[in-house]
């Protein structure tokens, strides 16, 4: 398993200042529409072949002295990565429901990350799960949960914790995930500072 996409410098850079952009005019008030940038490739490049024209998932992810501020995302998107960043740039700092809006002030100080997704596959063999590497997502008795790969490294879980968390996250019990109906998905992540 390996990523199906490249994110070349440019379009990094592309993505980090959109981001950015969404945040500060979602925290002093600008309209979504009113400001959501188009995004064009190099004059040599076609815009079929940059990844910021696929269909791909991301998380924008905000932290504040080292704490969660603020974290939105989609699994699957129904549009370009380019203008499905800037959404969950928007939506994470003021729309999730676990914290209050961004404040100006807040952002000033918070640190940014992006994650890009690859697409979603069934995962094959819940042993093959590498903590770091996959980012997982399990459907069971009608709840869901989900993990970015960076997740249980920082919670510091091996496998079979990252498996139990997102049981509980699911909102089910612990081994959940060992139920024959039981829906693992598995996928990689493209994860960086912005």
């Amino acid at each position: 398993m390996a990523l199906s996409f490249i994110l070349y410098e440019e379009d990094r850079t592309w993505i980090s200042c959109a981001a950015r952009h969404a945040i500060l005019n979602a925290v002093t008030g600008r309209s979504a529409q009113a400001t959501e940038p188009e995004y064009t490739p190099r004059v040599d490049g076609s815009p079929c072949a940059s990844a910021l024209w696929r269909h791909l998932g991301s998380f924008v992810t905000l932290t504040l002295d080292s704490q969660l501020r603020g974290c939105m995302g989609s699994i699957i998107a129904r549009e370009p990565l380019w203008r499905n960043i800037w959404r969950m740039a928007r939506a994470a700092a003021l729309e999730d429901p676990r914290f209050p809006p961004l404040t100006a002030e807040e952002w000033s100080r918070c640190r940014l990350h992006i994650s890009v997704l690859d697409e979603l596959s069934p995962c094959p063999d819940p042993a093959a799960v590498q903590v770091g590497k996959h980012g997982l997502v399990l459907e069971y008795a009608g709840r869901s949960g989900v993990f970015l790969p960076q997740v249980p490294v920082e919670q510091g879980w091996d496998r079979l914790a990252y498996l139990d968390h997102l049981c509980l996250k699911a909102g089910l019990p612990r081994k959940s995930w060992q139920q024959p109906e039981a829906r693992l998905y598995w996928y990689e992540a493209d994860v960086f500072e912005a």
